[in-house]
């Protein structure tokens, strides 16, 4: 069986916005992730990116289950020595909601060059407002 490629057309591109009000962080990750790479397509190769691009709104009101609001922490280096800091869920979520959305998928997608190309196509905002209408995204309903 040979190894399918897709044809490098751009108009197999998509935009798709994700209202996370009210979704679960690892569910809408998964779902954002799964478009990003191209999975949900039958033409999905795993070394190439044939995925579409997403926009997710109202990244301010993402849920997380359990006490994770304040027990999980994400933590940061500076690079010297005791510049560690960790923040919990909910001092991410009052700073930079969008931080927490794209820390999530960044984590699913590949740890090489693929995956760097495939989270420049990941638009998170704050609120309900997005400037890509032009694009006529298609509205999706998250997975909880």
């Amino acid at each position: 069986m040979k190894t399918f490629l897709p044809k490098p057309v751009a108009d197999l591109r998509r935009w798709h916005v994700i209202d996370a009000d009210g979704a679960v962080l690892g569910r809408l990750a998964v779902q954002v992730a799964d478009i990003l790479r191209g999975k949900n397509k039958p033409i999905y190769t795993p070394h190439l990116d044939a995925g579409d691009f997403v926009v997710v709104i109202n990244a301010d009101k993402i849920r997380v289950t359990g006490t994770k609001e304040n027990d999980k922490l994400y933590m940061t280096y500076s690079g010297w020595k005791g510049g560690e800091k960790y923040r919990t869920v909910a001092q991410v979520r009052a700073a930079a909601p969008e931080k927490l959305i794209h820390h999530a998928v960044k984590g699913m997608v590949p740890k090489n060059r693929l995956g760097r190309q495939l989270l420049t196509k990941l638009k998170v905002y704050r609120g309900p407002k997005h400037p890509h209408s032009a694009q006529k995204p298609a509205t999706l309903a998250p997975a909880n």
